[in-house]
């Protein structure tokens, strides 16, 4: 039974699988609209609007935070100075996943994600 096994594991290391996380949240921070499978793109989206709903707060604690999250400080910069003001009134809700057509060489099912306000 699955009891207790929230997420996809992706047949991925936890750190693997963090690692593909972080590195999807910084190309959404730095590109805007980002082009992934359509799992990824479901467990990424959850991911980054936790970081996004934590950024709100601008503190050291919260920039700290998120810096050990996504080890990329000029990704944190941007994610303050462009992503957050955005959202400043929204509650929650920060990424859209579209569907797109499927990948040619392996007819894997593709999406779009990016800023809702984007797409």
């Amino acid at each position: 039974m699955r009891h207790f096994k929230k997420g996809r594991n992706f047949s991925r290391t936890s750190s693997h699988r963090f690692a593909l996380l972080r590195n999807l949240s910084i190309a959404i921070i730095r590109y805007g609209v980002i082009r992934t499978t359509i799992h990824k793109a479901k467990e990424v989206r959850g991911f980054f609007e936790r970081l996004v709903t934590k950024s709100k707060i601008d503190s050291v604690q919260t920039r700290r935070f998120l810096f050990s999250k996504l080890m990329n400080k000029e990704a944190v910069d941007q994610l303050y100075r462009v992503v957050v003001p955005r959202f400043l009134k929204r509650p929650g809700g920060y990424l859209k996943v579209l569907k797109i057509k499927e990948r040619i060489g392996d007819c894997a099912s593709m999406a779009l994600v990016g800023f809702v306000d984007r797409l």
